[in-house]
């Protein structure tokens, strides 16, 4: 029998103790201790990952680890609460991710996307839902910044897809969508790529797009195909996966898609792009 890829999501189930049945006694523990040792420091952070997911899309499934999301000023401090807890430390990805581990156990603090472009911002608390995570009152992700971060995991060993359409599914009709689509201004095509996939997926649920939003993106790829070509050579495959373009990159002749993305944004490129962008973002 072939063995289970470590990133295949396993049993999924509308029962809330699938989170839980693969995990010991003292692994949960310790994540439950890691949130109240950061509460009790008045660390700001957010749950994400599984422990928000399940709740915003009925979907549960176990998880390895505790996902937490904070500002990256925020990282620093927060590893240090947790190393007089006794928890390990490192600094992983100063891009994204920083760990704390206690034993076997880990846990992961997480201040942007692994591309770094879904920086953690005043925003993602403002709009932060309130929930509960083993027992304790804490703030998940938004819906829609968990739909940021996950449109970007494109991996060939990981896809992170359908869970942007469960989220979709379950959260379409109270989604700030004017926020999302300022989100994805730069990046309108992923946007548009992951809207098409839900309706295809759901397509008895197409109407839980709002007309303006698909529109928008639609009216932006038709300009697009009249702008033609960018002059130049570029891959932005490296913005949805860390591997499969590379061979683009290195061989082929592009040049990388991510270095220039960062270049823009930190104002260092020459502002030179083809395609028509809404500077509102707004979707009416």
């Amino acid at each position: 029998m072939e063995k289970q890829h470590p990133n295949h999501p396993g049993e999924l189930s509308t029962d809330q103790s699938a989170a839980a049945r693969q995990r010991t006694h003292g692994e949960l523990e310790a994540r439950s201790e890691a949130i109240e040792r950061l509460t009790e420091a008045g660390m700001p952070f957010m749950v994400g990952g599984a422990y928000a997911y399940g709740p915003y899309t009925g979907v549960y499934r176990d998880t390895k680890d505790l996902d937490l999301f904070v500002r990256k000023s925020d990282a620093v401090r927060c590893l240090q609460v947790l190393e007089k807890d006794g928890w390990l430390t490192e600094r992983t990805y100063e891009v994204w991710l920083y760990k704390a581990f206690k034993a076997e156990w880990f846990i992961d603090l997480i201040f942007s996307s692994g591309n770094g472009i879904a920086d953690v911002d005043d925003d993602w608390f403002k709009h932060a839902k309130p929930g509960v995570v083993f027992g304790h009152p804490v703030l998940l992700i938004p819906p829609e910044e968990m739909i940021w971060s996950k449109a970007f995991v494109l991996e060939r060993e990981r896809f992170d897809g359908a869970d942007v359409a469960h989220v979709f599914r379950s959260c379409a009709a109270t989604m700030d969508w004017n926020r999302l689509v300022r989100r994805f201004q730069r990046y309108w095509e992923v946007l548009l790529a992951h809207l098409l996939l839900f309706q295809f997926a759901y397509p008895c649920e197409r109407s839980a797009i709002p007309e303006p939003v698909i529109n928008l993106l639609l009216d932006q790829a038709r300009q697009s195909i009249r702008d033609g070509d960018w002059a130049d050579r570029i891959c932005r495959g490296d913005l949805l996966s860390k591997v499969n373009y590379q061979l683009d990159i290195r061989n082929w002749g592009y040049s990388s898609g991510r270095s220039w993305d960062e270049a823009e944004r930190s104002g260092g490129g020459n502002g030179a792009r083809p395609e028509r962008e809404d500077p509102r973002g707004s979707v009416g």
